[in-house]
């Protein structure tokens, strides 16, 4: 297979990120008391194991009929309602020298794990050239992402991660500074699209194609025409067998 360059740094970067990953999660399971933490780190561990894989295979060549998993087909829809928000007498917090986990850490370890992976695969997806890569780094976003806010929503009902927020008005005044877009401004920028789409022809599969097409546009908002016209081959990136999603 051919990668760039850039591609095959940023993926060892990630490979290395998601062994990371996987090793810390080994720990966590054991070390983990809570029954729901723990079942939450096996669910996150068999996750990073299955992108793991379908990462380091792809890469060594093995892609047959590959199509990239989509992770996050399952989740459930959550809403502000399970967020307890605000301050309740937060313990004091400080680094420890005992070598052993308790829940706190190991829940907080997990959030800036999960963090960190999903800004690292974000920014990794913007690097590639390869679309199935591409959908690979950006369904590993999207997991860790998911398994973050899991991870949140653990803490948050344990009170290990509280939310405090600004006084109502004034949340009410920050966001009211800002307006909604003008209808004219709406109406303007779809009549400018639409008249884009109408200007360009159907883009055709691999053949030749003949077109014409006038416009009027000039400098100065001057009436003109423009006559374009094309007979050239086409390839269409798009089509049936181009790339796989």
């Amino acid at each position: 297979m051919k990668l760039g360059a850039h591609e095959t740094i940023e993926m060892h970067e990630i490979l290395m990120e998601k062994m990371n990953t996987i090793s810390h999660l080994n720990l966590y399971a054991k070390e983990a008391r809570n029954p729901q933490l723990k079942e939450m780190v096996m669910r996150h561990r068999q996750d990073a194991i299955a992108s793991y894989n379908e990462l380091v295979n792809y890469m060594q060549g093995n892609q047959g009929q590959f199509r990239p998993m989509a992770f996050g087909a399952g989740w459930q829809r959550m809403d502000s309602g399970q967020v307890r928000y605000g301050l309740r007498n937060p313990s004091p917090q400080a680094p420890e020298s005992d070598a052993s986990f308790d829940d706190r850490e190991i829940a907080a370890a997990m959030l800036i794990c999960h963090k960190n992976g999903a800004r690292n695969a974000t920014w990794a997806s913007l690097e590639c050239a390869d679309p199935n890569l591409r959908r690979m780094m950006m369904n590993s976003a999207e997991a860790c992402s998911q398994h973050a806010y899991e991870t949140f929503l653990f803490m948050n009902g344990q009170g290990m991660y509280q939310v405090p927020t600004l006084q109502e008005e004034t949340t009410r005044n920050f966001m009211q500074s800002y307006q909604p877009a003008s209808q004219n401004m709406m109406m303007q920028a779809g009549a400018a699209s639409g008249a884009m789409a109408a200007f360009q022809p159907a883009a055709p599969t691999t053949g030749t194609a003949s077109f014409t097409g006038t416009a009027s546009f000039t400098p100065g908002g001057q009436p003109g025409t423009v006559g374009h016209s094309v007979n050239q081959p086409i390839s269409n990136p798009y089509q049936a067998g181009s790339f796989r999603q």
